[in-house]
């Protein structure tokens, strides 16, 4: 999907939200183009997950002020499902079991729902006509093919969802939805969390085939370390709902040198 290069593809604007009375974002600003990789770092309580959960439509977070546009169309009132169908994906930092429902049919599902909906909309801005449909065999050959990308077993496919996953299998199936989803937007919500350094390198690599031109990458983390791995295009620091520093690459590496004791006195974050 590409549209104007006049428009940010994704854009936040002065964004403000509550949970439980209780602010938490306050005033975020930050946009991303196409083909860029952005990191997102900061502290526990800074904000960083909230607003990873609010790009993706959580119903537990109020907006009360500010916008998020996706090619310019303002999404705040489009339901998580609209957004995973317009192409923007979230990898969870803490995935959800989902007993009894294996990996394969999860996939197929969300996959077919989500490709189908988009060729109807195409169809429907091209003058009408039959959409084109995802068959299953055309699937599992998708399939295959992503988790073969992914360094992942076939067996993998047959078990149910996250259930007994170590924590490298868990993002690993998490990056094998975006390989399959093929969005333009990815958020990845602390991917690096709770991986040791082969699992960390596993999953790096699944995302670095998976960046290039068509999509835009918003990467989430406490560390530099998986940024060894994924290099930025930008460097945004968030402490207490807002981004108080921006930068290139280096910026992660200076921010792991000195840590966020001296940001927070030079900001006055609360966190």
């Amino acid at each position: 999907m590409v549209e104007s290069s006049n428009v940010p593809m994704f854009e936040i604007e002065d964004l403000h939200a509550v949970i439980e009375d209780k602010e938490i974002l306050k005033g975020v600003n930050l946009t991303i183009n196409q083909g860029e990789i952005h990191a997102l770092m900061g502290p526990n309580g800074s904000g960083k997950s909230t607003l990873a959960n609010i790009l993706a439509g959580h119903p537990s977070y109020e907006v009360t002020e500010g916008s998020i546009r996706f090619w310019g169309e303002d999404i705040l009132e489009l339901s998580p499902d609209e957004r995973a169908r317009k192409g923007i994906f979230l990898a969870f930092q803490y995935p959800t079991v989902i007993p009894g429902v294996s990996m394969a049919n999860f996939l197929r599902m969300a996959v077919t729902n989500t490709r189908n909906a988009r060729a109807e909309e195409a169809a429907a801005k091209n003058g009408g006509g039959e959409a084109p449909k995802m068959a299953p065999r055309e699937f599992r050959k998708l399939m295959r093919e992503k988790m073969r990308l992914l360094k992942m077993d076939d067996s993998f496919a047959s078990r149910y969802l996250n259930e007994g996953f170590s924590g490298g299998e868990k993002k690993r199936a998490e990056i094998l939805q975006m390989a399959l989803l093929e969005p333009t937007m990815a958020i990845l919500d602390e991917t690096d969390s709770g991986l040791d350094i082969d699992a960390l390198r596993v999953v790096s690599e699944g995302v670095n085939n998976l960046a290039g031109p068509e999509l835009g990458l918003l990467l989430i983390t406490h560390y530099q370390r998986l940024l060894n791995y994924i290099k930025p295009d930008y460097v945004h620091i968030m402490m207490d709902g807002r981004i108080v520093q921006e930068g290139g690459p280096e910026l992660a590496v200076e921010l792991e040198q000195k840590g966020y004791e001296k940001l927070r006195a030079e900001y006055g974050a609360a966190v």
